[in-house]
């Protein structure tokens, strides 16, 4: 008899763990502690998965249950699963001992993968709570044969936007849109053999998309390279879960700051790929600028942004890691990057370049808990000949679905762009070629209204418009909001840990 879990039990079997832990934490947080006991769930059936398997090739020699080439990762004596959930009292203790286990087992795959959560705050996660979230991990089994990686990848997926939702506000720095990452991902075509790259990584949701497509269209997937950095630890470490969940082995994610400290670095150069997708973080103003105008990696070759944007540091920062042969971008940006008076001289240095191949708008909403209408910028180190001196422009603004509050693409819309991209063709009001004389007479611009007809995203100035004023405005807020729900939980952990 099949144990196999459909999708929507999936769904529902990982959504109501997070239900438990309803009044008891912040919606923000329910990702620091359920991602950590799915993963731990995972491994240790996998294992047991194995042992099995491994029983019945070596005719019931247990000491083939400890060769570790017989195992994805290793579970050491008294940190499995069945461990824990015997455990009546100080569980958060228990679980904790556990994950530093594993980590330790493995480190070279897992250090540091299950976050640090206040597992041990009886104040916020008292022993009967932790008793009710194991149990009902318990309840199914998740090995490879009841849950194959790319089902247990789609939970994992909608858990993340469900836990986007959910915590509202604290969601931008880890989810993006999923179905502009499939656009960004149709636009570019990964190929077999080539290297990944996402310099803000978040939850890796961009670095998996691009292995989905390969996979999609049959082509070999397990011999591409996967490179991301994310500045937030425990972001990092999901990005990091939600790779090993779908069955990717052969990626590196680092934990650091992008702008200070760039983490693939070659013979005093940074490293260069054929494929980089990103979400920067929009318009941030704490960064080094000063450090940045004498960058030793020259990261600063357009320019040097204006403290109050980074937004050119990160675009700089992504074209210098392209490989000059086959390298090619596609950048989720605000429109303000287009027109900004301020980066005026740095637009003008890329555009001189021909470094910029479409850009394109599409529509408003699809900022994660923003009305902000988006664009996509696509460069490529070495264009073809017929679209040298040339950049497409596409307004897609209109191919947008909104349906109970939410904003996304469908499938039709993703084809439109794709196509209309791949063939670099005219279409009246959607979109038209501007060549690099024009775009230098326009002021440098390339905001999508100077080259299309009644295209109405946004106006040349973009800080003068009142719309995106009050987006950046609500942007603002949203980190406030953040940054004192964080606050409110460091009190609290300090608080629970005294009381203890």
């Amino acid at each position: 008899m099949s144990n196999r879990i459909t999708l929507d039990e999936l769904k529902s079997y990982l959504w109501k763990s997070a239900v438990l832990l309803r009044t008891h934490i912040d919606a923000g947080s329910y990702k620091q502690y359920i991602f950590p006991l799915m993963f731990f769930k995972r491994i240790c059936d996998v294992y047991d998965e194995e042992c099995s398997e491994i029983l019945k090739e070596y005719d019931g020699d247990e000491e083939a249950l400890e060769w570790e080439e017989n195992h994805r990762f290793i579970v050491p004596k008294g940190s499995h699963w069945k461990d824990v959930r015997s455990v009546s009292e100080n569980v958060g203790v228990a679980i904790v001992n556990a994950f530093r286990a594993i980590e330790k087992a493995n480190v070279e795959k897992l250090h540091g993968v299950f976050g640090d959560g206040a597992w041990t705050n009886k104040n916020r996660l008292p022993d009967e709570l932790l008793k009710d979230l194991i149990e009902h991990f318990s309840s199914k089994t998740l090995s490879m044969e009841n849950c194959p990686e790319d089902e247990l990848g789609q939970g994992y997926e909608y858990l993340i936007k469900k836990f986007a939702d959910d915590s509202g506000h604290t969601a931008q720095e880890f989810y993006t849109n999923r179905t502009v990452v499939h656009l960004m991902t149709e636009l570019l075509k990964p190929q077999s053999g080539e290297s990944i790259y996402d310099p803000t990584c978040g939850s890796a949701g961009m670095l998996i998309s691009s292995i989905s497509y390969l996979k999609q269209k049959g082509l070999e997937w397990r011999n591409v390279k996967v490179y991301g950095q994310e500045i937030n630890a425990l972001t990092s470490a999901i990005g990091r879960m939600n790779l090993f969940l779908h069955g990717v082995k052969d990626f590196n994610i680092v934990n650091d700051d992008t702008l200070k400290d760039p983490a693939f670095v070659e013979n005093g150069q940074l490293m260069q790929f054929d494929l980089v997708l990103a979400n920067p973080p929009y318009s941030i103003k704490q960064w080094d600028r000063e450090a940045f105008s004498a960058d030793k990696y020259g990261r600063n070759f357009l320019g040097t942004p204006p403290q109050g944007r980074a937004d050119y540091a990160f675009f700089q920062h992504i074209l210098k890691s392209l490989n000059h042969e086959t390298g090619r971008c596609a950048i989720l940006f605000p429109h303000g990057v287009l027109s900004r008076n301020d980066e005026k001289d740095m637009r003008e240095m890329l555009v001189k370049q021909d470094l910029v191949e479409c850009v394109i708008g599409i529509g408003k909403s699809l900022f994660f808990n923003s009305p902000m209408e988006a664009c996509i910028v696509i460069c490529r180190m070495n264009k073809v000949p017929s679209r040298r001196g040339k950049v497409l422009f596409i307004n897609a603004k209109n191919e947008v679905t909104r349906k109970n509050a939410e904003s996304y693409l469908e499938e039709e819309h993703i084809q439109k762009i794709a196509e209309t991209y791949r063939d670099f063709s005219e279409m009246e009001g959607f979109s038209a070629i501007g060549t690099v004389e024009q775009i230098l007479l326009n002021n440098s611009s390339l905001g999508i209204p100077m080259y299309i007809a009644n295209s109405t995203i946004l106006s040349e100035d973009f800080e003068g418009t009142i719309t995106d004023n009050i987006s950046e405005w609500m942007i603002s807020s949203h980190l406030y909001k953040d940054s004192y729900s964080k606050l409110r939980e460091y009190i609290g952990n300090e608080t629970g840990e005294k009381n203890e």
